[in-house]
């Protein structure tokens, strides 16, 4: 049968599945239709890479094989899927959005890539992303071997870095669910500005062995995708122990939303001046309705303070001391020199001037941070703060054009949960709240190490008060 309106495109991935399992249509014309789909609108969002077409047909047509034989594999099983390309698919480019990898090809897939197809979910594309996912600092959203990658709620905005292709996808209903990675936001930057929910699992839960790496201390790989629930489906996928990964936790994910505490067990943390001051003046009474949102849920809402360390220069020093080395190659044969973006290029050349003494210096540093983040969290279950402060950058602004001064005397609050959570290592989940100037903001909850069970039921909860998530860009 044919797929008709547009509404199935913008469908969950568990809805995307319980239709395929209804015999509502077949996996092969799910595919199709969202292949069509993706060739049509992701190169006027600059957010497809590379379309795996033939090879994604065939895959479906297996899929539905075995639902004929009554094989049922996960929750997964038949949905139309899209991977940022650092991840690799076997025989075909995986471009780490950089010039100098354009034709560079692997012989094994990434390991969430093959978790996934042996559950049945069918990948139909690798999708775009700022180039070598944005590492050590960018200037322009052009810094992408396809471009800037454009916001589907407005194509002068951008869609965020470094996982962009994977939040305008999953936004423009181009994928039912995609793959993204973050180093320090780049899973939750896109998931807020595009409108999508995106999820930055514990550091070590999720394999990286087959994606490219930034930095080896700080690379996490996770989902994007419509609903806090299908963040934990795709979780369940993806997570566990991995030999070829060095750092892997070696811990499994059960989703078990039928486990999750009442709402007025959970203590939040929240910050009154991230709301009320940090965020940018058109965004604050949309953030106010959000926080009203959270307080409405019956959780127990607690004012805290994220602890004093400078956690901007710490990322920026590990990842710089950890690029260099990953880059070095790059470097030495002049290829960095084809990136698109002047600051990239520099960042890199000046990654081998990082001292030994200054990287381990940051790393003792970083682990007293985890020490002190274990009494932060102590009575607390999560904290909830606006993921950024302002809404969708312009196209053309430069990246790092200065916010406006704060005024003396203000309080730090949440400000710095970003580049907090990712030196700590924590998970976080990014949700939409509300529109500002007609473009979407998200809030992130942040909770200890491998507490995503709680997160995924406090943000499942929260969807299922508000609809901001089931909200659509037109697409003209």
């Amino acid at each position: 049968m044919a797929i008709a309106g547009d509404d199935l495109f913008f469908a969950s991935a568990a809805s995307l599945n319980a239709g395929w399992r209804k015999g509502e249509y077949s996996a092969a014309e799910l595919t199709k239709a969202f292949l069509d789909r993706l060739e049509k609108w992701g190169p006027e969002f600059n957010a497809l890479a590379l379309s795996l077409r033939q090879e994604a047909v065939k895959r479906a047509k297996d899929v539905d094989k075995e639902r004929k034989m009554d094989r049922f594999r996960s929750r997964l099983q038949g949905v139309p899927f899209g991977a940022k390309d650092l991840l690799a698919w076997p025989n075909h480019p995986t471009t780490w959005g950089a010039k100098p990898y354009a034709t560079q090809q692997f012989d094994e897939p990434a390991t969430v890539l093959k978790k996934l197809d042996n559950t049945g979910a069918v990948l139909i594309g690798k999708l775009s992303m700022v180039e070598l996912a944005g590492g050590p600092g960018y200037r322009f959203a052009k810094a992408s071997l396809t471009g800037p990658c454009l916001n589907p709620w407005n194509r002068a905005r951008w869609a965020g870095g470094s996982s962009s292709g994977s939040g305008a996808a999953v936004a423009a209903g181009l994928v039912g669910f995609a793959l993204g990675s973050e180093t320090s936001g780049s899973i939750l930057t896109p998931a807020a500005f595009c409108g999508i929910t995106g999820l930055r699992p514990t550091y070590g839960l999720v394999s990286r062995a087959g994606a490219m790496a930034l930095s080896w201390t700080l690379d996490k790989i996770g989902p994007m995708a419509r609903t806090a629930e299908d963040c934990g489906i795709i979780l369940e996928v993806i997570a566990g122990g991995d030999e070829k990964d060095p750092m892997s936790a070696r811990q499994p994910f059960y989703y078990s939303p039928q486990s999750a505490r009442s709402m007025a067990d959970y203590t939040v943390g929240f910050a009154r001046v991230d709301w009320e001051e940090w965020a940018d003046p058109e965004t604050r009474s949309t953030y106010a309705d959000a926080l009203e949102g959270m307080r409405g849920l019956g959780v127990k809402l607690k004012e805290v303070e994220l602890p004093d360390f400078p956690y901007g220069p710490l990322v920026s020093t590990i990842m710089q001391a950890e690029a260099g080395s990953i880059f070095e190659e790059l470097v030495a044969s002049g290829k960095v020199d084809e990136l698109a973006d002047e600051k990239q290029i520099a960042g890199l050349k000046a990654c081998g001037d990082v001292l030994a003494k200054d990287y381990l210096k940051a790393m003792r540093m970083r682990r007293l941070l985890l020490s002190t983040f274990a009494e932060f969290f102590y009575d607390l279950d999560m904290i909830v703060a606006p993921t950024r402060m302002g809404i969708a950058n312009r196209i053309e602004v430069a990246l790092d054009t200065p916010r406006p001064q704060a005024p003396s005397g203000r309080k730090r609050g949440l400000m710095g949960h970003v580049p907090a959570g990712n030196l700590a290592g924590l998970p976080a989940l990014s949700m939409p709240c509300g529109l500002a100037e007609g473009l979407p903001v998200g809030i992130t909850l942040m909770g200890r190490a491998f507490s995503e069970n709680a997160l995924l039921a406090v943000g499942k909860e929260f969807q299922q008060r508000t609809n901001w998530h089931q909200k659509r860009p037109a697409l003209t």
